[in-house]
């Protein structure tokens, strides 16, 4: 396969599954490590991906990947992070759901739910909750962002003031090392953030592609929120900060 051909399914392949390994493409292209170094260095140099130790991973900066970009990244491991979140979340709650596919995956999740509440920002969560007839949908108003479904601003901080609900099932764009949630837009950070104080439980919802990132706007710390649903353990020192500040970490494997 030429260089020309390998590039767009390396793309694919980044985008799917969050990062890719020298050795693991020149056995899927049967080409040498050699070559694909070469690739992953052109494909940096055009901005496409991000260079790290053994590979690549989609680029960092200040702004967000697109919506289906994301919507098909790590789609098992989110179903599986859903899938156990879901289990926490009893019949007869309310729960507030915010912009993301990791939430959204939640919200399905939670279609089988029986007498249910449900405040979103987000309105694929709305479409989504929509097919299940005993859940009870409040979507907070603001700026529609046109590109994921998310309502942001100051409208939507204003309506989710109004509630005290049970849950919150929360995404980031990036999770550091020092256990800091982190996102791309400002406004939507400021929702984030009203939600963390309104809610008596936070979830965050977060597969392994968000240690991998970088994102400028600071929401919150693992310290802040009462269970943090992943696909892959996390380091042994972020392991230890949320034991110290009594952070549940679930391992969805």
């Amino acid at each position: 396969m030429s260089q020309t051909f390998r590039h767009p399914d390396i793309l694919e392949i980044a985008r799917r599954e969050g990062k890719v390994v020298v050795e693991d493409l020149a056995e899927r292209f049967g080409v040498t490590v050699q070559t694909i170094r070469r690739d992953l260095t052109e494909l940096a140099d055009a901005g496409k991906l991000e260079r790290v130790h053994g590979g690549a991973v989609l680029p960092s900066g200040v702004s967000n990947i697109g919506y289906e970009d994301r919507r098909g990244l790590n789609e098992d491991a989110k179903q599986r992070i859903a899938q156990v979140c879901a289990t926490e979340i009893p019949d007869n709650a309310s729960v507030f759901l915010n912009i993301g596919t990791s939430t959204e995956a939640v919200a399905r999740e939670l279609r089988h739910h029986h007498n249910l509440m449900a405040i979103t920002n987000n309105m694929n969560v709305a479409n989504i909750l929509a097919g299940n007839s005993d859940c009870e949908i409040i979507v907070a108003g603001g700026v529609l962002r046109r590109s994921d479904g998310g309502l942001v601003g100051n409208l939507t901080t204003a309506t989710i003031e109004q509630f005290k609900f049970d849950f919150a099932v929360i995404g980031c764009s990036a999770l550091d090392g020092d256990g800091d949630l982190l996102d791309f837009d400002f406004q939507e950070v400021k929702v984030s953030q009203t939600i963390i104080r309104q809610a008596r439980k936070t979830f965050l919802v977060a597969d392994h592609s968000k240690f991998q990132r970088h994102a400028p706007a600071l929401i919150a710390s693992l310290r802040d929120i009462d269970a943090f649903y992943t696909d892959i353990a996390i380091s042994p020192k972020l392991v230890a900060k949320c034991r110290e500040w009594d952070t549940k970490v679930v391992v969805c494997a």
